[in-house]
C-alpha cells in the first residue's frame, strides 16, 4: 500500500513541533528548534554532558567527574556455586526486586548453540531445552549498593537469542527469544551438530531466586515470534510486546488479560491461549492505517496519532509466522523494533534505522532511529525523538572529530529514575550510551573503546546493550555484547539527567 505525504500532513497538528534539521549531524536533527533548552522533571535546563575522554585502558570513555568498574566478564568471571565462567553476548538486562542486599539485576545472553564457547550451561532447575545446549539464556547478578559483585548464577538456560525483556511491577524479569525456531529443526558448529527438542520464540519469566526455584516455562499467550523487548502495564493486566523481524517488517503487539492481574509464575497462571493477542495499527485523521513507521518523520515529532489493535489469528504461528498474518496495509509494520521500557503512564518504544531498499517502502523516508511514546490511557503514539539519515552510516561512520555527536541506530532503552531516558547505540562506527531527553537533545554519556577489529582499515566495536540504573540512581548498569562484559558507571548523574 502507497501513502502520500500530503496524507501524513494534513492533520491539525502536523507542525506543532518544529526542526533544526542538521544534515549529517543525527543528534542535531532531532532536537526541536522550540526545546533548545530542554527541561527535566523539575523544570530546571538540563545541562549537556562533559566531553568524553579517552580510557587508559582502552575500553570506556567517559565525561570528567564519572568512573567504571567491570562487574562480570564472559570467560573470566567465576559464578557461584560452582557453575562455572560467566557467559558472552550480554544483551538486555533489567534490575529487579530482591530479597538479597544491595542490589540484583538479570543478564540477557543472546547466544545460539552455534561454535559459541561461552554460552550459558544447563544448569538443573532451569532448563528449557535440552537440545540447545550452550545456548542463549538469562544470569542472575547481585552486587553491592555500589556495583561490586557479590554474586551470579543461571537462571534460565536452553533457550535462544534471549535478546532483551523487561522488569515487571513484581521484582521478575520477562525475557524475550530473538527466533521462531521450531522443534526438529538443526544446528551445527564447532564440530558438533543438534536438534531442536522445543520450539521457540518465546516470552520466559525468570526469577532473582537460585537456579533450583525457577520456571523455565514459555509463556505461550504472549506469542511465538523474534521477541525482542517488552513493557507490563502498572495495572498488571496488559503487556506491550516488540518484534525484530525483517521480509515484512515486525510488528508492535498489545496483550490484553481476559480476566484479573498478572503475577508471579504467569507461565502457570496462563492458559497456551489466554487473553488478546494484537498488533498495532497506527491512524492518520482520515481513520486510513499507516503502513510502515518510517512514513513518519521529524516533521511530526510530538504529534500524537490514535492507534487501534488487529487481533492475531494464530499466536503461536503453527504454520504462518505471526507478522504475515496480516496483508500489507492493515497493520503498522517497523523496521527493526528494539526495546522498550515503561515509565507508568506510557511505554518508550525505539526503532533502530531503516534505510536500505528491503528496510522501507520505496515511498517512505530513510531514518536512523525513532524513539516513540505509547499512552496507555489514551491509546496514542507520538514520536519523541528522531535520527535523520546520515549517508555515513551506510559505510564506514563518520569523521572522528564528530564521532561523539553522531549517532545512529538506538537499540535498548531505559527509564532514568528522573525521567529522562538512556539509549544503547548499535552504531555503524562508534557505539555509544545516549542521554535522550524526549522531545529535546541527545548527548554520548560514553563510548565504546574496546576494539574488536577492522573494516576497510578502520577500527570496529560491538555494541552497547541493556542499560538499567539502580532506584536510587546512583548507578548505571550497562553491557559491552562482545566480548560479554557488564559495567556499573557511577557519577553525578542527577547533575545531568534530572
Amino acid at each position: 500500500m502507497s501513502i502520500s505525504r500530503r496524507q501524513i500532513f494534513s492533520g491539525s497538528a502536523a507542525t506543532a513541533v518544529g526542526l533544526a534539521v542538521g544534515g549529517v549531524l543525527p543528534t542535531l536533527g532531532a532536537t526541536p528548534a522550540s526545546a533548545a533548552t530542554s527541561t527535566g522533571t523539575a523544570g530546571r535546563p538540563l545541562r549537556p554532558f562533559p566531553p568524553l575522554k579517552d580510557d587508559p585502558n582502552g575500553i570506556l570513555a567517559l565525561p570528567d567527574g564519572f568512573s567504571y568498574k567491570i562487574v562480570t566478564r564472559e570467560g573470566q568471571t567465576d559464578m557461584s556455586f560452582g557453575q562455572g565462567k560467566t557467559p558472552g553476548l550480554h544483551d538486555g538486562t533489567g534490575v529487579v526486586g530482591s530479597r538479597h542486599a544491595g542490589l540484583t539485576f538479570i543478564l540477557n545472553h543472546e547466544s545460539a548453540p552455534h561454535a559459541i564457547t561461552n554460552g550459558v550451561p544447563h544448569i538443573p532447575g532451569t532448563v528449557y531445552d535440552p537440545g540447545a545446549p550452550n545456548a542463549g539464556g538469562c544470569t542472575v547478578v547481585t552486587t553491592d549498593p555500589n556495583g561490586n559483585l557479590t554474586g551470579q548464577w543461571v537462571g534460565i538456560s536452553g533457550t535462544i537469542r534471549n535478546c532483551a525483556g523487561g522488569v515487571t511491577p513484581w521484582g521478575t524479569w520477562l525475557t524475550c527469544e530473538e527466533s521462531s525456531t521450531r522443534a526438529g529443526g538443526t544446528w551445527s558448529g564447532g564440530g558438533q551438530t543438534g536438534t531442536y527438542q522445543k520450539d521457540h520464540g518465546y516470552v520466559f519469566e525468570v526469577y532473582p531466586d537460585p537456579s533450583g526455584a525457577q520456571l523455565p516455562k514459555p509463556i505461550k499467550a504472549f506469542g511465538r515470534f523474534d521477541h525482542e523487548a517488552l513493557a507490563v502495564e502498572p495495572k498488571q493486566r496488559r503487556v506491550y510486546l516488540s518484534e525484530d523481524a525483517s521480509g515484512p517488517n515486525g510488528l508492535f503487539y498489545r496483550w490484553t488479560a481476559s480476566q484479573g492481574r498478572l503475577e508471579k509464575g504467569i507461565a502457570d497462571q496462563l492458559g497456551d491461549t489466554e487473553g488478546t493477542l494484537e498488533a498495532m495499527q497506527i491512524r492518520l485523521d482520515d481513520g486510513s492505517i499507516v503502513p510502515d513507521v518510517a512514513y513518519i518523520t521529524s516533521a511530526q515529532l510530538g504529534r500524537p496519532f490514535n492507534v487501534t489493535w488487529a487481533p492475531v489469528p494464530d499466536r503461536d504461528a503453527k504454520t504462518t509466522p505471526t507478522r504475515l498474518q496480516f496483508a500489507d496495509g492493515t497493520v503498522t509494520r517497523g523496521k527493526k523494533f528494539e526495546g522498550v521500557w515503561s515509565n507508568g503512564d506510557g511505554c518508550y518504544i525505539v526503532n533502530s534505522y531503516a534505510f536500505a531498499t528491503a528496510d522501507l517502502p520505496a515511498d517512505a523516508a530513510k531514518h536512523d532511529g525513532m524513539v516513540w511514546f505509547y499512552d496507555y490511557k489514551d491509546e496514542t503514539i507520538t514520536l519523541v525523538t528522531y535520527f535523520p539519515h546520515n549517508p555515513f552510516s551506510e559505510g564506514e561512520g563518520v569523521n572522528p572529530k564528530y564521532v561523539d555527536m553522531t549517532f545512529d541506530s538506538p537499540d535498548n532503552v531505559t527509564v532514568t529514575p528522573w525521567g529522562t531516558l538512556v539509549l544503547a547505540e548499535d552504531g555503524a562506527r562508534a557505539s555509544h550510551v545516549l542521554s535522550s531527553v524526549p522531545g529535546g537533545p541527545t548527548y554520548a554519556i560514553a563510548r565504546n573503546q574496546l576494539q574488536i577489529g577492522t573494516s576497510n582499515g578502520n577500527p570496529t566495536y560491538s555494541e552497547f546493550t541493556g542499560p538499567t540504573f539502580s532506584p536510587d540512581g546512583k548507578v548505571l548498569f550497562v553491557n559491552i555484547q562482545t566480548p560479554g562484559i557488564t559495567l556499573a558507571i557511577t557519577g553525578p548523574w542527577q547533575d545531568y539527567l534530572r
